[in-house]
Formats: C-alpha cells, sequence, structure tokens
C-alpha cells in the first residue's frame, strides 16, 4: 500500500468519527457547558474546563453514535445522511456500537470525577435522546419537545459542574436553551421537510409547512427572548445581567423574532433556513454576552 493511499485511509477514518460523533453539533454543546461553567464558578478551573469539554464530548458523542445506529435504514433514505458511514457502508454498526459504549462509559466517568451530580444529569441526556428522543421522531412531533429536553442540558451542566448544585440559575440556563429549540429545530424541519418526509420523520408542530406551524415559531420565540431577559430583573439568584447587556439581546432577539414573523409571512425554505442560522447566532452570541458581562462586573 502505498503512502498515498494509506493517507487517505487515515483521512477517511477521521472524517468518519467527525461524523458518527457530529464534531460540529458536539463542540457547539462543549462551547454552551464552558459558558454556564464560567457563569456559575467563582475561580476558573483549568483541569475542570477541560474534564467538562472532553466529558461533554464524550456525552454528545455517543448520543449521536447511538442515533445514527438506530435511524441507519431511515438515513439510507435521506440525501442530507446517505452518506453517513453507516449506511454508506464505510462502517459497520459493531465499530459503531463500540465507539457509542466506550464514549458512555469515558463520558460518564469523566463528568463524574468534576462531581457525581454533571455525571447524572450527563447520563439522563444520553438516556432521553436515545431511548425516548429517537424512537420518537418517527411516531409524533412531540418528539421535538422531548429532545429540548437534552438539548438544553449543557448550558445549566456547566453551571452544575461549578458549583456542584442545581437550583435557579442553572434551571433558567435550562429553560433558554429549552425554548431556544423550538424555532431551531422547526426552522430545520421547515427546509428538510422534503428530506424528513422520506425518512417518516414528524418535526413540525402540525406535520405541515402551514400558518399554524408558524405562528408556533413565533410564539416560541417570543418565549426564549423573554426567559432570555428574565436575569435582568435580579430575580435568578447568583445569575445576572446588567440593563445593558439586556438591552444588546433584546436587539438581538427583536432580530431572531422579525426572522420568525417573515417565515409566518413568506412560508419558505429560504426563509426557514435564514431563521435557522439566526437562530444560531443568537444562542452564541447570548452565552457569550453572559459571560463577558459576567467577568466586566467582577473586573469594575
Amino acid at each position: 500500500m502505498s503512502v498515498t493511499q494509506t493517507n487517505t485511509i487515515k483521512i477517511s477514518i477521521v472524517q468518519d468519527f467527525k461524523e458518527i460523533t457530529k464534531m460540529r453539533l458536539a463542540l457547539s454543546v462543549v462551547f454552551s457547558s464552558v459558558a454556564g461553567y464560567l457563569l456559575g464558578v467563582e475561580t476558573v478551573s483549568w483541569s475542570t474546563l477541560i474534564l467538562l469539554a472532553v466529558g461533554g464530548y464524550f456525552m454528545v458523542g455517543a448520543s449521536n453514535a447511538y442515533n445514527q445506529i438506530i435511524e441507519r435504514n431511515l438515513d439510507k433514505l435521506m440525501d442530507r445522511t446517505k452518506n453517513r458511514p453507516i449506511p454508506s457502508g464505510r462502517m459497520s454498526v459493531n465499530t459503531a456500537f463500540a465507539i457509542a459504549t466506550f464514549f458512555t462509559i469515558a463520558g460518564i466517568s469523566v463528568l463524574y470525577t468534576i462531581n457525581p451530580q454533571t455525571a447524572m444529569f450527563g447520563a439522563i441526556s444520553i438516556f432521553i435522546y436515545v431511548s425516548i428522543y429517537t424512537p420518537l421522531k418517527t411516531k409524533t412531533p412531540l418528539s421535538v419537545f422531548v429532545g429540548a429536553i437534552p438539548g438544553a442540558i449543557p448550558f445549566m451542566l456547566g453551571w452544575v459542574a461549578a458549583t456542584n448544585n442545581f437550583g435557579i440559575e442553572p434551571g433558567t440556563l435550562f429553560m433558554i436553551q429549552f425554548f431556544w429549540q423550538f424555532p431551531h429545530f422547526w426552522a430545520i424541519g421547515w427546509f428538510l421537510f422534503d428530506d424528513y418526509k422520506k425518512g417518516g420523520f414528524f418535526m413540525l408542530p402540525t406535520g405541515k409547512r402551514d400558518q399554524g406551524t408558524a405562528v408556533q415559531v413565533i410564539i416560541y420565540t417570543l418565549w426564549t427572548v423573554v426567559t432570555s431577559l428574565i436575569p435582568v430583573f435580579g430575580v435568578t439568584g447568583k445569575l445576572y445581567l446588567t440593563p445593558v447587556s439586556g438591552i444588546i439581546i433584546l436587539f438581538l432577539g427583536i432580530i431572531l423574532i422579525r426572522s420568525a414573523v417573515r417565515l409566518y409571512k413568506v412560508r419558505d425554505a429560504k426563509t426557514a433556513k435564514q431563521l435557522m442560522l439566526m437562530s444560531v447566532l443568537y444562542i452564541t452570541l447570548l452565552q457569550v454576552i453572559y459571560v463577558v458581562d459576567k467577568f466586566v462586573r467582577i473586573w469594575i
């Protein structure tokens, strides 16, 4: 075997690993966890931060690998998933299962070294995602509600890792990301509607790209923005946001709401994709603003 062929195989293995664990999604989850940790911690421990990042990646990677094992036959039917490692035949189910199992054990173990509560929430996230959310995706649009639970855990997980405590602060972080899941995933379900239909997935609340779905997108977008601003009023314990940062988030929220309203008016795939991208920008900037706001207050 030539050096070129060997390098090609190595690249393919790395690429398949990235796909089976959904690296980009996993890294976004790690980002949320790190943001939550920085919000909750009094003195940053870099070793804990690294453990949280590694353990978080393992947990998300395990969930995604199990998901692709369960949905391998459905993935063959959809354009966006047919070239994934398992349906394409590049990776066996046994290999994927070994990766998922190793990641589960390693992830729980790593998070447990931080504190038991962090490991518990990580394990709950995998269980709900794999055992409840994944099977429900072909049964009912309520799967998005179930999936929003593990999807909202990472932001609060960081706070729990920092404090070994679950209270109103991580609960608020959970609610912010929980409500955000709905406009985000309904937007994805809208512009990928035809592809999801091939796999028999029910992602939109009414099952259609209609006015009813668009109205619910607006409602949950409003809830997302309102929940994001609650810390401004000083009712969420140690989690606080200054009015200046609140105004910035409100401005971002108005842009997000406008994107949702535009989907209601236009109702096409392009507008839905724009809403999805805006939702990603919103949650990312929100987490950055929350963290910067905290540390600016400390330094001042």
